[in-house]
């Protein structure tokens, strides 16, 4: 059944800069706060880290950061995330920082989550965000890596999916709530809390999202559209784009380990051994030229 009023889906309030905001307490959970930005020429984004590492991710438009860890000037290269790679900014705790746009309508978006250590402050520019194409058949997808796994920070990760029109991402499903070690410790499955927040490459376009777990105390599909978002707290989280739109997602997560160590559902698993080619719509943006600097 598909859910009308579900708690894990977050609806945007496009009359106000701060338009799609969860904290901790509004998720029902531990780490991640998430805020969406969207500014005009003249305005200014002031903001603290406080005890949180905290990552910036551009979605378009160009910005000067002015901030207690640096300045970074002029970052930014896309005209929306279909065109190009991402810009983001890592700041750790205690960092204070404003966001002066460059042009109309900078999109933006924070993600952070509570920190016990410092780390130093780093801009991942386009041409450094490593694409991987995952999966295969109509379940490949794009992934591009801003901080993944290994990054010097503590907790989040922050990745960007790109589902191809008709393609099943997130699949097979699979979850990462449980935190396991093999019998010599090494990590089987973090156990993380997930934001999925959503463009949609037509306006009105969309995706549907299922979030359920093993004894399905949570089960819900949601139709998801443009500046949308989804929260997974746990169970398995599949994907699929409508057919005729390209879905992207900014992946934000944060949890037990800086990690994606997860389980797949192991009624669909076997589905990998079938896999045989990728779609030859992937990649579906690239590091354009004018976007080397």
């Amino acid at each position: 059944m598909i859910s009308k009023k579900s708690k894990l889906l977050v609806t945007p309030d496009h009359s106000r800069p701060e338009y799609l905001t969860v904290t901790p307490e509004s998720a029902g959970w531990k780490h991640l706060s998430f805020q969406a930005v969207r500014l005009k020429v003249n305005e200014e984004w002031h903001f603290n880290t406080g005890g949180n590492e905290l990552a910036l991710v551009i979605f378009s438009g160009t910005a000067d950061v002015t901030s207690s860890a640096g300045e970074w000037k002029n970052i930014g290269s896309r005209k929306d995330v279909f065109h190009g790679m991402p810009t983001t900014l890592y700041l750790s705790r205690n960092t204070s920082f404003t966001v002066k746009p460059l042009c109309e309508g900078l999109d933006f978006a924070c993600g952070w989550a509570a920190a016990s250590r410092d780390f130093p402050a780093r801009l991942v520019r386009p041409e450094e965000v490593n694409i991987e194409l995952r999966g295969g058949e109509n379940a490949s997808r794009q992934i591009n890596q801003m901080i993944p796994p290994g990054f010097p920070c503590e907790r989040l990760v922050v990745v960007e999916v790109y589902t191809p029109s008709g393609n099943w991402s997130s699949y097979p499903p699979h979850k990462h709530d449980t935190r396991r070690v093999d019998s010599t410790g090494n990590l089987l499955e973090a156990d993380l809390e997930e934001i999925y927040f959503y463009k949609i490459d037509r306006p009105e376009g969309y995706a549907y999202q299922r979030i359920y777990t093993d004894d399905r105390h949570i089960d819900e599909l949601m139709v998801v559209q443009n500046d949308q978002l989804v929260l997974s707290p746990e169970g398995y989280h599949p994907v699929v784009a409508a057919h005729g739109y390209t879905a992207y997602y900014l992946n934000i997560l944060a949890g037990s380990d800086q990690s994606l160590a997860a389980t797949d559902d192991p009624a669909y698993s076997w589905i990998k051994d079938t896999w045989k080619t990728k779609d030859s719509r992937l990649p579906i943006v690239t590091l354009d030229m004018n976007e080397k600097k």
